[in-house]
């Protein structure tokens, strides 16, 4: 815990590279678009000169706002496009992935959504926060995985798919662990204060595994990873119940980074090359996985996460997994 709060003390004092590559001809996907860093991740691509941003959005009326003001700070229009994306649905990301699947060629994704709650919710058979911020954000990435690997034939590049995760990620020891099935036991359980933290662990995990899984496939080549955007202004703690949203809004005057800056970290990864395949990046650089993912103990239990997602994604979409 000490280590979180040195690192959200720091994240306002440290620049982000600002991003310059090219991106003249790329298609890009952004999930949970509409307002902070992935809002500002999208002006960046479309500033960058990607040929189409699509934002991924529950709610079309704020990613409509999202769409005009990105067009009118960077004086293009015609790029980016709002669709339609509920995470806490399989069937809206189902819809989205096979609107994607479509289109001439996807270069980068980045899986952005992510919900962050404090009251038991059970949606599509799972907590909540399992369900969006990883049951969902691996499912809808396995769906495009296929025009990903096109693109990469026909375009001769290595497509990218960046995961937004967060030092929350090392902050859970996991006592789910010792159950059967993690999954479920963290279904279960109805105190979620730290379900937060462990979906963000997970997702590091998974991306990992998937990194692995895709190389293994043969199939052709994806860079994976994921990043901690550092402690960031944004709408994710807008939840946070008195008298910790008070705490927050004090810290985050004090010491956070603006979305703009934190945005710059999912820019670096979307272009980084193959020592980030699997990682997890902090403040725009490697970063040694979390402690619970270390050693032999570690390896084991993060190819029971994996192996459970894939049993549970096999259940949403049967055969989604062979897209690896």
């Amino acid at each position: 815990m000490n280590t979180l709060v040195y690192n959200m003390a720091r994240s306002g004092f440290i620049t982000m590279p600002y991003p310059e590559k090219d991106c003249s001809g790329s298609v890009v996907v952004v999930t949970g678009a509409n307002s902070g860093l992935g809002r500002e991740a999208s002006r960046h691509f479309v500033r960058l000169g990607a040929a189409k941003v699509i934002l991924g959005c529950r709610n079309l009326d704020k990613g409509e706002e999202a769409k005009k003001d990105i067009e009118e700070t960077t004086g293009k229009s015609g790029i980016v496009e709002v669709w339609q994306l509920d995470m806490a649905s399989f069937e809206s990301v189902r819809e989205f992935a096979a609107r994607v699947d479509k289109l001439d060629r996807l270069d980068i994704l980045v899986d952005n959504a992510s919900l962050l709650i404090f009251t038991r919710e059970m949606i599509e058979g799972h907590e909540s926060t399992l369900t969006v911020n990883v049951i969902s954000t691996f499912l809808l990435t396995m769906l495009v995985l296929p025009i990903m690997r096109r693109t990469a034939t026909k375009f001769n590049l290595i497509p990218h798919i960046v995961v937004v995760s967060s030092d929350a990620a090392t902050a859970s020891p996991l006592p789910e662990r010792e159950s059967e099935n993690i999954f479920k036991a963290l279904d279960a359980k109805t105190d979620v204060l730290e379900r937060y933290n462990v979906s963000k662990m997970m997702q590091v995990m998974i991306t990992a595994k998937l990194a692995e899984a895709v190389d293994a496939s043969g199939k052709g080549h994806i860079i994976v990873n994921c990043l901690h955007p550092g402690f960031c202004g944004t709408q994710l703690f807008r939840r946070f119940p008195f008298p910790f949203n008070l705490i927050f809004k004090l810290l985050t005057a004090l010491f956070a980074r603006t979305a703009e800056m934190g945005s710059r970290t999912l820019l670096v990864a979307a272009f980084a090359g193959d020592d980030t395949h699997g990682r997890f990046m902090f403040d725009a650089k490697l970063h040694e996985p979390p402690r619970i993912m270390q050693g032999d103990e570690g390896e084991k239990l993060t190819q029971r996460v994996w192996d459970e997602l894939v049993e549970i994604l096999e259940g949403i979409v049967p055969g989604v997994t062979n897209n690896i």
